[in-house]
């Protein structure tokens, strides 16, 4: 039986060396120079002990701070349908009043967002809910709900402008004939 010949694998790159090996340790005249201001190290040897409970007093916000922090965050979500009134409102103008795949699409999702919008409103603000903002937000969600309407008052402008909404008594009524005009003007080029 042959002996194979040992196959010694080349060495590692220097970077993958250095980057395996733990970090040096500082030394002693790098410990002294002092930390530049406004960064506090994760040690704590050079503090006085005012300086480490002043730190620990910013470090855990009150229950008001927070609630209040919770009720500006819910106020701004409520408030986020409204910024998409007007891009909508575009929307549809631009769209046209006639009915065709893109404008149909358009209505659709237009009732899609605040209906599902509507449902979810309790899941919404549920992060946000707790005993010093549970009677706060209802009120914020009440501005949602209204904000929500509004998107849906805009697609059933849009529905009534394609002519979708039954809105004259002919379309009701099998016997009643549409109104015909008495006169008509009709544009001459001349």
């Amino acid at each position: 039986m042959a002996s194979q010949p040992a196959f010694n694998p080349p060495p590692p790159p220097k970077w993958a060396v250095a980057l395996n090996s733990p970090l040096p340790r500082p030394s002693k005249a790098a410990a002294s120079i002092p930390d530049p201001p406004g960064y506090s190290s994760s040690k704590t040897g050079g503090k006085s002990r005012t300086q480490q409970q002043q730190q620990q007093t910013t470090a855990a916000p009150k229950p008001v701070e927070t609630d209040t922090l919770k009720l500006k965050k819910a106020w701004e979500i409520a408030l986020a349908p409204s910024k998409q009134i007007p891009m909508n409102a575009i929307m549809m103008y631009m769209s046209g009043n006639s009915l065709q795949i893109f404008s149909i699409m358009m209505v659709f999702m237009l009732f899609k967002g605040p209906i599902q919008g509507l449902i979810n409103t309790n899941t919404v603000f549920t992060k946000f809910d707790t005993e010093g903002t549970h009677a706060k937000l209802l009120g914020v969600k009440a501005m949602y709900v209204v904000m929500q309407l509004g998107l849906l008052a805009l697609g059933i402008w849009k529905v009534n402008a394609m002519g979708l909404l039954p809105t004259t008594r002919s379309d009701w009524l099998a016997w009643e004939s549409e109104r015909r005009p008495l006169e008509r003007a009709y544009f001459a080029l001349g």
